[in-house]
């Protein structure tokens, strides 16, 4: 079973859950906003991007970008769990093996 973690508003991940949707693949929808990320997930998408996963074309991230690119990189892991709306999203995962961040057509049409 794959699971989504991601906030239901955001437009890519419209376009994600459209995509699943249409190909009948069942995933479970984890809303950033009423079960935010823990230290761990938040770990392991930073290893899956090869840094922590900012959005940083969102506005929530520009609208926090100085305080945030102060803090120590342990700091930044806590602000992201506050502020998870600067999560590049959604996050697609599988078992507990992160598959894709942010949406990609093709790389979804792999699942």
């Amino acid at each position: 079973m794959f699971t989504m973690y991601a906030i239901p508003n955001c437009d890519t991940v419209k376009k994600a859950r459209t995509f699943l949707d249409k190909k009948k693949i069942a995933y479970e929808f984890v809303d950033f906003k009423k079960t935010p990320p823990t230290k761990e997930q938040i770990k392991r998408w930073a290893d899956f991007m090869g840094e922590l996963p900012a959005n940083k074309k969102g506005t929530t991230y520009k609208k926090l970008k100085d305080e945030f690119e102060a803090l120590t990189p342990a700091k930044k892991i806590d602000f992201m769990i506050e502020n998870s709306s600067m999560i590049k999203r959604p996050v697609l995962e599988k078992n507990g093996k992160t598959l894709a961040i942010g949406f990609d057509e093709e790389t979804y049409g792999g699942l």
